[in-house]
């Protein structure tokens, strides 16, 4: 029988046999192994760890396939409620407003606009296409930011449907995250008008852009689902993670070039989950590169790392919600 002890210990020991396997990729895979050795250890050990899980995971799916199917089972049928609460997310978002879902494609080309007047200037001679790369990396991260912001609060929120009847209660951050993809739908449609409006070549990459907005939409359900469970029981986290989005803000290069940062700087930002789902994106939009194995493994891992927490989280202290509501 696979219990939790026994999970763990075999997590753990597939980390340590993938981090040993790792070490002797090529550099070409992995990078330079004298750079830095610290931050290698840590790509490495981090990337191990995320392929332990991911192997956890499958355990788990042949394991406990009753408990798996379970799973299914009750998602199914609540999958209409998930609809409706999407639904009604994006409903009452543009209530009352006069240009109502026109502000979804509005929002973004106003920012980009003032933005662009800010900074094009400043950086003119780094960037080409400033419009689009400014665009490209706003639209990524404002759904991050948005659908973790608004998943926050979403078991609280709705703690009078949770009192009342059963409900799966990940049904509400799950509900909110696909909401803010609704919103990216829109957002996706601005970033094209300025692409075409500024003549930017028209490069076949493009049509793997859903990539790395699969790969920031699972990461977002991993961070949405750790967050709406912490803050049943710590309420003031949402002051403290809009002040964390702030300085996440400056510190993802959405409005500036990577390269004018300092030397010492650069492998500190390949921490940055965003960096990297970003940089993904302006490859095939802008750069007309495919990235490489290793960008692909760094994304997967970020978003798989970030599920696997944040559905363990909210799966083993959901029992406990309905006492701090």
């Amino acid at each position: 029988m696979l219990t939790k002890k026994k999970l763990a210990f075999l997590t753990v020991l597939m980390a340590a046999l993938f981090f040993t396997l790792m070490l002797f990729l090529p550099e070409s895979v992995v990078g330079t192994r004298a750079e830095n050795t610290v931050v290698f250890a840590t790509k490495i050990g981090f990337l191990s760890m995320t392929a332990a899980m991911t192997a956890a995971a499958v355990l788990i799916l042949i394991f406990k396939r009753d408990f798996v199917r379970r799973q299914v089972l009750t998602f199914n049928r609540f999958k209409h409620l998930l609809r409706l609460l999407v639904k009604r997310d994006f409903v009452s978002r543009y209530r009352k407003s006069v240009l109502g879902v026109l502000w979804s494609l509005l929002n973004p080309l106003l920012t980009m606009f003032v933005m662009t007047l800010v900074f094009s200037y400043l950086f003119r001679f780094q960037i080409e296409n400033f419009p689009v790369y400014l665009l490209s990396g706003q639209i990524i991260f404002g759904f991050f930011s948005e659908s973790t912001t608004l998943a926050m609060g979403s078991v609280v929120t709705n703690e009078s449907i949770i009192k009342k009847v059963y409900v799966p209660k990940y049904i509400f951050p799950l509900a909110r995250v696909f909401s803010s993809l609704v919103n990216l739908a829109f957002s996706f449609l601005a970033f094209l008008i300025v692409f075409l409006v500024t003549r930017v070549p028209f490069r076949l990459t493009m049509l793997l852009l859903p990539i790395p907005i699969i790969y920031t939409f699972v990461f977002s359900l991993g961070v949405a689902m750790l967050l709406s469970s912490m803050a049943v029981f710590f309420r003031d986290l949402t002051y403290l993670y809009g002040i964390f989005i702030t300085l996440l803000t400056y510190l993802t290069p959405l409005f500036y070039p990577v390269e004018i940062l300092p030397e010492r700087m650069i492998p500190i930002i390949g921490f940055n989950p965003m960096y990297h789902f970003i940089d993904y994106f302006r490859d095939l939009a802008l750069r007309g590169v495919i990235p490489g194995l290793w960008s692909n493994a760094v994304c997967a891992g970020f978003a798989l790392a970030a599920l696997c927490c944040g559905t363990y989280v909210f799966m083993s202290k959901q029992e406990r919600y309905i006492l701090y509501m």
